[in-house]
């Protein structure tokens, strides 16, 4: 069972790396991807199994069974006890969802997962293999500044809670550079996907 059991490959960046870009081209090279951010949307959204269950953790962050993202992400992150509580609430049903989508795709040689906070979790030792998107400081400042309702003291304060990106290259098995044109970061998961010897489509 475990000779056929698939290459686990962890897909991982600092904000504004350009990770979910990266992920899209293994998708188009028929490697299926668990983004772990989008399962937590889905848990947390509209219908979503979490949402009482936050909701009767939190009572400020739901109303009328929505779940106020921001809201809750200011209650979690100014104090450590509150994120803890939130984490014990999330993390497991990620895990879940990350167990069935291994069940789901046994067949294929290779699965990415897209997890953003994987290092500062300790979470690299589950996986065989570790990609890390990086792109010098500016660009990921450009573009993580671009986006609707950032600031630069909403980066930073993200920034601090993350490894340094050098420090993630570092650790890394391969590392994918986004700070180029966009043919030239394809050129490099292709070439990740040689060196694994993972044929496009499985």
């Amino acid at each position: 069972m475990t000779s056929t059991r698939p290459l686990r490959i962890a897909l991982t960046g600092s904000i504004g790396m350009g990770k979910s870009t990266v992920a899209k081209m293994f998708e188009r090279a028929g490697v299926p991807v668990f983004d772990a951010d989008a399962e937590v949307r889905r848990l947390q959204g509209p219908g979503g199994t979490l949402v009482d269950r936050i909701g009767a953790r939190f009572p400020g962050a739901v109303s009328g069974g929505v779940l106020n993202r921001e809201r809750l992400a200011q209650i979690a992150l100014e104090d450590p006890a509150e994120l803890a509580a939130l984490e014990a609430i999330v993390h497991p049903a990620v895990r879940a969802a990350r167990e069935e989508f291994i069940d789901s795709h046994c067949a294929a040689p290779a699965l990415i997962f897209e997890i953003p906070l994987l290092f500062e979790t300790g979470g690299e030792t589950e996986f065989d293999h570790v990609i890390v998107v990086s792109a010098p400081a500016e660009v990921q400042r450009q573009r993580v500044l671009a986006r609707p309702a950032m600031t630069a003291e909403k980066l930073d304060s993200i920034l601090a809670r993350q490894l340094p990106d050098e420090e993630k290259r570092a650790r890394a098995d391969f590392v994918i550079d986004t700070g180029t044109h966009l043919s030239t970061t394809e050129a490099q998961v292709g070439d990740i996907l040689a060196c694994l010897k993972i044929g496009a489509g499985g």
